[in-house]
């Protein structure tokens, strides 16, 4: 049986995830996701993985959900679709991996929440990001009305998630929705540069960085506690050794060459 998702290493520290199911545009059905949960559960225990490329084959990331696979399904069904959809969700928020989404071609529903829990977006301008949802009676999954909200307002949200019109990749990347601009053709490539650029980062010192951006602290008091404890760890561990001896020796710090044991 063919692979519908594809594992390999593009490029040191960096590896990626591709669903190959180009006769189908890549639509993600359960297969695709379980092979989503299977391939991040092995990463999370490599240490030579850092940072995550997600795509698609054939240049395009995915038409979105297998709409065929998603009808006639009773309540218990549908909720168990949904349980399998937010156990990929967690798998790549929790992976600890710096991920980075390459927006080739349609980029369409589910797809647009799988690519908005990744920390980098590149599009091209002839990407087309499309929230179908309402027009098929849906409302919005994958977790993106929250993650949507990370980088846009709740007006150019509901905009989006309420128009017809695809966003295509110079929008995308003039409201916030993504983060890079390149040609079509060099959409991938790009992608790995910045994964690998990312994979160089600190791992602990940016887990934190992560967790405290995307779930924020309800007030300023509560985020001096957390800035506190993350600071704590961070200037008695090994990134921050690392970190200051490369400063009083005058060159780049290796954080790659240290252990990911702290990794969790």
């Amino acid at each position: 049986m063919e692979q519908v998702v594809l594992l390999d290493r593009p490029a040191p520290s960096v590896a990626r995830l591709r669903i190959n199911r180009p006769a189908k545009r890549n639509a993600i059905d359960h297969a695709v996701r379980q092979g989503f949960i299977d391939a991040l559960t092995d990463l999370r225990g490599d240490p030579t993985a850092r940072a995550l490329v997600l795509g698609g084959v054939d240049g395009v990331f995915s038409a979105g959900g297998d709409l065929p696979t998603m009808a006639n399904l009773d309540y218990a069904q549908a909720e168990l679709r949904m349980r399998h959809v937010h156990a990929v969700c967690r798998a790549l928020a929790e992976s600890g991996l710096s991920i980075v989404s390459a927006l080739e071609g349609v980029v369409a529903g589910a797809a647009v929440g799988m690519a908005l829990l990744g920390d980098h977006i590149v599009v091209g301008r002839r990407t087309q990001i499309l929230f179908p949802f309402l027009r098929l009676g849906l409302a919005p999954d994958w977790g993106q009305l929250f993650t949507l909200r990370q980088r846009v307002s709740k007006a150019v949200a509901w905009r989006l998630v309420t128009s017809p019109a695809p966003v295509t990749g110079e929008e995308a990347l003039s409201i916030g929705v993504a983060d890079q601009l390149v040609a079509d053709d060099d959409i991938m490539k790009a992608a790995v540069i910045e994964a690998s650029r990312l994979s160089h980062l600190p791992v602990e010192a940016l887990r934190r960085t992560r967790e405290r951006l995307f779930d924020p602290s309800g007030s300023l008091a509560a985020e001096l506690e957390r800035e506190a404890r993350d600071q704590a760890v961070c200037l008695t561990g090994p990134e921050f050794a690392e970190g200051y001896k490369a400063f009083m020796e005058k060159r780049a710090a290796h954080f790659l060459e240290l252990s990911s044991k702290e990794r969790t």
